[in-house]
């Protein structure tokens, strides 16, 4: 059973009921390799096209970027919104990322990048936030893990519940890529909590054990295994390694994340299963093992 989140924000406008939005796909493992000089929304664009694929998700651990722009989570100034981005930065020097995951997909019929993840700026400041894909270009040629979908495509529509236009996955036509193994394209909405809610869809789909590649969203604060604890409730999260495997109990999701909220203070562990609810959504792709 789903646990009930303890913390919820209300949103501008009303959500249905389902609280994930899914589509079952095939998928791929592939290598990624970014060249140097290229802008980093055009050099994923790219590599996605080589493997055949049009959407898919990417983990940045290492990806180095110059020049940079972010913008961090922030208050929101109006009710439009139940929290909103702060001002933009453009660190000098650029960034090195530490830890991050990128969902892949279109926005406005042209290729586009949701991204969180935390890093080291150049003048040796760490911090984190949104990646900026109009902005950003990547610095050193490095080749990262990737997941290519196939069926299936990450498109940003507006989102009467949240008043953002978010990435959600939707079917698309089957390419001619290779494909491997049994994947599952999510976009979790707000004020459910994420393990739970990942452990029941599992359950309900015959998932005995999963992984999870990407995950790019935020959540109502955190709370961690280890007791640690976010207050602050505007947060933007990348998820850095994520499982799904059968407990004593039925299954059980372990997921690891770093994040930062909107005060700029960084945080990293294992999310406590059943008090960790979306903000204002997730993107992730689980591949059924």
């Amino acid at each position: 059973m789903m646990d009930i989140p303890s913390r919820r924000i209300e949103q501008p406008g009303t959500g249905s009921p389902e609280r994930i939005q899914w589509v079952e796909c095939g998928g791929r493992p592939f290598s990624l390799t970014l060249p140097a000089g290229e802008p980093l929304l055009e050099a994923v664009r790219s590599g996605f096209a080589a493997e055949g694929f049009g959407s898919g998700v990417v983990k940045l651990d290492g990806l180095k970027l110059s020049p940079f722009a972010y913008v961090m989570p922030a208050l929101s100034k109006t009710p439009e919104h139940a929290a909103f981005y702060s001002e933009t930065f453009r660190p000098e020097g650029g960034a090195r990322i530490e830890l991050g995951a990128m969902t892949f997909g279109e926005r406005d019929g042209a290729p586009f990048f949701h991204a969180h993840a935390l890093w080291t700026e150049g003048d040796g400041k760490r911090s984190g936030g949104h990646i900026l894909p109009d902005e950003t270009t990547v610095a050193e040629t490095i080749t990262l893990q990737a997941v290519g979908l196939d069926g299936a495509i990450y498109t940003a529509e507006p989102d009467g519940e949240t008043n953002f236009k978010l990435f959600g996955p939707k079917p698309a036509a089957p390419s001619k890529a290779a494909q491997e193994g049994r994947f599952f394209a999510l976009r979790v909405k707000p004020n459910v909590d994420f393990c739970g809610v990942l452990e029941a869809f599992g359950a309900e789909h015959g998932i005995r054990e999963a992984v999870i590649h990407g995950g790019v969203g935020s959540t109502i604060g955190a709370r961690f295994v280890d007791g640690g604890v976010v207050e602050n409730f505007a947060t933007e999260v990348a998820i850095t390694e994520g499982r799904i495997v059968a407990g004593a109990g039925g299954l059980e999701a372990t997921i690891d994340v770093a994040l930062v909220d909107y005060s700029g203070a960084l945080a990293s562990g294992r999310l406590k299963r059943g008090d960790n609810p979306v903000l204002m959504t997730f993107e992730l792709v689980l591949e059924a093992r």
